[in-house]
């Protein structure tokens, strides 16, 4: 079913929705490792799956055809990202028409990273000015999503300037928000009160990546800038020399995080698989189980 279909019925489901992030493969190895994990997570029926676009546009080429294969050979609904920075409106425009004849249906709008060594900003500067560009252009032919920051952006830590952003996305044109990822529910859930409070009426994907040891986590956190819980990088700390140990503790820590979300009515969950099976299987197996019906709360 096209994601259109799975947002606009979302007050008559009564279960959240599940999807799954990967990233274009940039050797033959990785490409056969990401072919794999795919093949093992399609049973799991995922709601949609989306692939993300390289600083600058640097895996433009390589997100495009991921989606398209994804797309049109597995059959799995895929999103791609797409960001604005570094990129003048002809190549935008051409990236969003080439989207359109490989039938990719949804956009996640992005800024992007900036442009280091004075490279030129682009003639786009903010994400909410390309959803914009894409609903003026596109009218309905994509499905838009803005991305949301629960603990606000690297750039900008004021949780009212974020929400402001959110809103400036939704009323530019896009259907639902994707939050960063987080390893603490509560900044999560505060968030999401601001964003109601603010009346930001549209589905919220809560971003979850399962920690596979301290060493990942530390990495991703100074990308991302999500905070820590003490309780989890002393565990990770503990558990540094056990690999296996390490690997199912996060996929406890996540199994505890979603099942957080989905008792408070979360309206969809996106795993940050960085393109592995083990973790995003096991938890999504287990939520499947243990929650086959389940009301949501954060949709007006």
């Amino acid at each position: 079913m096209p994601l259109k279909q799975r947002l606009s019925g979302a007050k008559e489901s009564k279960q959240p929705l599940f999807s799954f992030e990967f990233f274009p493969p940039r050797t033959q190895e990785s490409a056969v490792h990401l072919k794999k994990t795919i093949e093992i997570l399609k049973p799991l029926s995922p709601d949609f799956c989306s692939v993300t676009y390289g600083a600058g546009g640097s895996t433009r080429d390589l997100t495009l055809q991921l989606v398209s294969q994804i797309q049109n050979e597995v059959h799995l609904e895929t999103m791609a990202h797409l960001t604005c920075i570094g990129a003048s409106y002809d190549k935008i425009h051409q990236t969003l028409l080439t989207l359109k004849k490989n039938n990719i249906k949804n956009i996640l709008a992005l800024r992007g990273d900036l442009p280091k060594n004075n490279l030129p900003m682009g003639e786009l500067r903010y994400a909410y000015q390309l959803i914009d560009l894409i609903y003026r252009e596109f009218g309905q032919e994509f499905t838009i999503g803005g991305a949301c920051y629960p603990e606000g952006h690297l750039e900008n830590r004021d949780l009212e300037t974020n929400v402001r952003h959110a809103r400036q996305k939704i009323d530019a044109g896009a259907s639902f928000l994707m939050t960063q990822l987080f390893f603490d529910t509560s900044v999560y859930f505060r968030f999401v009160d601001a964003l109601l409070a603010a009346r930001v009426d549209v589905p919220i994907f809560a971003g979850i990546m399962p920690v596979i040891d301290i060493a990942q986590m530390e990495r991703m956190t100074q990308l991302c800038g999500a905070s820590v819980p003490l309780h989890l990088k002393q565990q990770l700390s503990l558990l540094k020399n056990d690999p296996q140990a390490s690997l199912q503790f996060g996929i406890a820590y996540a199994m505890h995080q979603c099942s957080q979300l989905i008792s408070q009515g979360v309206f969809g969950i996106h795993f940050y698989t960085l393109n592995k099976s083990p973790s995003t299987r096991a938890i999504l197996s287990a939520l499947r189980a243990l929650y086959p019906c389940q009301e949501r709360a954060f949709y007006i």
